[in-house]
């Protein structure tokens, strides 16, 4: 045991593994796929709904600590002092706990499908945990080759979206296809925010993460860009017709993004600085996905 890991107490290293923030991410596409189910529908099960949140929060849980398991056979964890394997020294008994939440969380999206009779949701989320699987499972571990971001985009944004609005509807959408490119941006802003104080560990490791490749000034810039880019397709696609009015109340994030970016460019080459960037990605995540469902309930 390191001084540096003796100086942080237990309980916020504990607290670092679980990431309770992290868990919005997987709250947020069933949120927003739901309130535009119900914009063009007037369709809301509740029992679905929670249902659904319950299995993605289980579902997000193994993927988390897959990814520890997975990151301990590679080494590149081995400065991580808040990682599950590394706090409990049992990597086996952490793999199992995965499956555990992985077959928790299926047994759920199985309710769902024996509930209206219709095995499509099932399909979507099964294709949504392959994408988690390849990121950083043997042999496929595409994470490590700067491609995290796009498997991500796919899970969170389109495939999640699609299984929630099926789910509440049995149809498909459109409209909760544009919604879910604006929350598959903001999900993959989080993983892309996690990498720039990892730099060494991931170089040292032979992962080429998308800030491996770019460098940490390139990463920020392309950062603000993405960013950015939500808030005037959000607008476009209102002026379309395609989002209600109040969609725009996701502009309210605004802030939250304006920090983000200011911090990255300002810390990207200090680790120790720029290493709470994703939780601040996180508030981004979380407002403007949460403004944005509400917008769609309201309109």
């Amino acid at each position: 045991m390191t001084t540096n890991q003796i100086s942080i107490p237990k309980n916020k290293l504990w607290m670092a593994a679980i990431k309770p923030p992290m868990y919005s991410v997987a709250i947020m596409p069933i949120w927003v796929g739901s309130a535009v189910a119900f914009a063009e529908t007037k369709i809301f099960n509740g029992l679905i709904f929670a249902v659904f949140m319950t299995a993605a929060i289980l579902i997000l849980a193994w993927e988390n600590i897959s990814n520890d398991v997975f990151d301990a056979e590679t080494g590149i964890d081995k400065n991580k002092h808040h990682s599950l394997v590394n706090l409990t020294g049992n990597k086996q008994l952490m793999f199992w706990l995965g499956n555990l939440c992985l077959s928790s969380g299926l047994l759920g999206i199985i309710a769902i499908a024996f509930l209206q009779k219709d095995p499509t949701v099932i399909g979507i989320i099964l294709l949504c945990c392959a994408l988690g699987y390849m990121y950083q499972g043997p042999p496929f571990r595409l994470g490590y080759q700067g491609l995290g971001e796009i498997l991500c985009f796919f899970a969170f944004g389109p495939l999640g979206m699609t299984a929630a609005y099926y789910s509440q509807t049995q149809t498909w959408s459109m409209t909760n296809l544009a919604a879910s490119v604006i929350v598959g941006i903001v999900t993959s802003l989080v993983l892309f925010c996690s990498h720039f104080h990892q730099v060494k560990d991931d170089i040292a490791a032979g992962k080429r993460s998308p800030i491996v490749r770019l460098g940490t000034e390139k990463g920020a810039q392309v950062l603000v860009w993405f960013t950015a880019s939500i808030y005037p397709l959000s607008l476009l696609l209102v002026v379309l017709g395609i989002f209600p009015l109040w969609t725009l109340l996701s502009w309210l994030s605004l802030p939250f993004a304006f920090k983000l970016c200011r911090h990255v460019l300002e810390n990207h080459h200090l680790p120790e600085k720029v290493s709470n960037s994703k939780f601040i990605a996180v508030a981004v995540h979380f407002w403007s996905c949460l403004l944005l469902g509400t917008g769609f309930m309201l309109g």
